[in-house]
């Protein structure tokens, strides 16, 4: 459900901002735009920990259960807007929190419920298939977002959305089936509630993801916000914070994050595979979505508007070649341990990176799709196994925090990787795009003044308005846009608001972006790599209990009779 929502907000965007009444693309509406993409993933980051601690305090089915609740509430909400303008995407923004602390029960404990209700041998397998609907979810969001963005239900003077409203019945089924179903099964540790690390926790990570957001919007004279005081003082400040945060954890006798479970050199190496793995892989499905919404679709004659479910139906082979390998490659490292398929997974990644590379920018389908479905088997063959070996490591009665920690470390990860991906594009279009810009616009007679105006504006709204499925042209022309193309001949005012006149135009520029963000991703997953081979052998900590205390009790003297 909270995979479904997450990718059906991304895919209809254009219609929710459309039923406010509010241009995403104004400069002053941008902060809305992210928060809107953003909110969701920093209020699950940051509070996954302290539901996956709560979990293992007053038991996770518990927590599990109300995260439907709560969940299925901010869904109701979101689709029942009765405000417009600023004030309606403060609503939106709001209740996308509130779906985030319901998403945030749910992440942190889920893992953990399975862990309980499976032993470590088939432990692989189940998370392969928890993952794979997750997976699922996401493409099933983008196929169901496409389909009911435009719709809407006027009841009064409201406008109900139908793509928030699509959760409720999923939320309402799923809390009833929660609390028929699922039962506490696993153990749970007495303790109180670590109130000065989940503050301090949730300060610092809060001001990194919050000035990261903020980084990739202009300041000033600068095409992103990286100079910004504010920016700085968030990364800065957050950084400081998240530090005293370690020290404070490390003197706590019931800490909400379990330091100490790092001195297992199985879970420590697969928390640091996975950091890393988030942060090459977090950001590459906006980078290939804008790359195919912003250049190949309308090279190819999808129109604006319906780019951005073709773009949903033309990454479908990632979400194959994970549907394959995750329950396979958890079934197969049950018995031959993680590191063999995680390292694998990693290198396969790496490798389809590096072929993206290379990849030329208006590409032939298949060779995009080859590529992207042994990317998805590559990430699959690295998922599950990677969560086993950090649930399996763990004492039984912190796996929820364990869980948490996982959720944290991916979901902070992403927004990592989404933050730095976003700046190298945007800094690669920075260099080359004005100038591709002012010569494509001169060559259509549009004069050296304006065109050198529209040269000049930030990137950002360019990049955007492809992600949302705009021409960018229109972006770029402004208000004066009609004005500016009635000076025009008719075939000038045809090519440039035609669809191939734009990607033509960034394709060279943007290419440029898209290297330096493979190459970066390509990176982390090499080094993801190198952390998973050196995890050590197949570890399970119940079984290591038992096999110790067998040890200690043949080590034992015999009594003499």
């Amino acid at each position: 459900m909270a995979t479904i929502n997450s990718s059906i907000v991304i895919i209809s965007l254009p219609a929710i901002f459309t039923g406010i009444h509010i241009n995403p693309l104004d400069p002053a509406n941008v902060s809305y735009l992210l928060w809107i993409l953003m909110g969701y993933l920093l209020v699950t980051a940051v509070l996954v920990v302290t539901f996956g601690r709560l979990g293992d305090m007053f038991g996770r089915v518990r927590i599990y259960n109300l995260g439907f609740v709560v969940f299925t509430i901010g869904s109701i909400a979101l689709a029942f807007n009765p405000l417009a303008g600023g004030h309606g995407a403060m609503w939106l923004i709001i209740w996308r929190f509130v779906q985030g602390i319901g998403g945030a029960m749910l992440f942190s404990n889920s893992t953990a419920i399975i862990t309980d209700a499976f032993p470590a041998n088939r432990r692989g397998m189940a998370l392969g298939i928890n993952q794979v609907a997750a997976i699922a979810g996401s493409f099933i969001g983008l196929l169901i977002g496409g389909l009911l963005a435009n719709l809407s239900w006027h009841v009064g003077t409201l406008d109900v959305e139908w793509v928030f409203l699509v959760s409720v019945p999923v939320g309402i089924i799923g809390t009833i089936w929660s609390y028929v179903s699922l039962h506490e099964v696993g153990a749970t540790s007495a303790g109180k509630m670590d109130w000065w690390g989940n503050a301090l926790f949730a300060i610092g990570l809060a001001s990194l993801l919050t000035a990261i957001t903020y980084g990739i919007q202009p300041y000033g004279t600068s095409t992103e916000g990286w100079g910004n005081p504010w920016v700085l003082t968030g990364l800065i400040g957050g950084a400081v914070v998240l530090v005293v945060f370690v020290f404070v954890e490390l003197a706590q006798k019931s800490p909400m994050f379990e330091m100490r479970l790092f001195r297992i050199r199985s879970f420590a190496m697969a928390m640091l595979a996975g950091l890393l793995s988030s942060i090459g892989r977090g950001g590459m499905q906006f980078m290939l979505i804008i790359w195919l919404q912003g250049i190949w679709l309308p090279l190819h004659g999808v129109a604006y508007d319906k780019t951005p479910l073709m773009a949903g139906f033309a990454m479908l082979p990632i979400t194959i070649g994970f549907l394959i390998s995750g329950p396979l490659s958890g079934t197969i490292s049950d018995r031959v341990g993680p590191r063999l398929f995680a390292t694998t997974g990693l290198l396969v990644v790496a490798a389809t990176f590096v072929l993206l590379i290379v990849l030329p920018i208006d590409f032939t389908y298949w060779q995009f799709a080859l590529i992207t479905f042994f990317n998805g088997i590559g990430s699959g063959m690295f998922a599950a196994p990677n969560r086993a070996a950090i649930m399996n490591s763990v004492p039984a009665n912190m796996r929820g925090s364990a869980s948490g920690m996982a959720g944290t470390v991916q979901n902070s990860g992403t927004s990592l990787s989404m933050g730095i991906f976003f700046s190298l594009l945007i800094a690669g279009l920075s260099s080359s795009l004005p100038k591709a810009l002012f010569s494509g616009l001169t060559a259509q007679g549009v004069s050296t003044q304006v065109a050198t105006n529209i040269s000049h504006l930030p990137p950002v709204s360019s990049v955007f308005a492809a992600f949302l499925g705009y021409n960018p042209m229109d972006t770029l022309l402004g208000s004066g846009g009609l004005d500016i193309l009635k000076t025009l001949p008719e075939a000038a005012h045809k090519t440039l608001i035609g669809n191939e006149f734009f990607p033509h135009l960034i394709s060279g520029a943007f290419h440029d972006g898209l290297v330096v963000v493979f190459i970066a991703a390509a990176a982390m997953s090499v080094i993801a790599a190198v952390a998973s081979l050196i995890r050590g052998k197949h570890y399970v900590h119940e079984l290591q209990v038992v096999e110790e205390s067998i040890e200690m009790h043949e080590a034992e003297p015999v009594k003499a009779s």
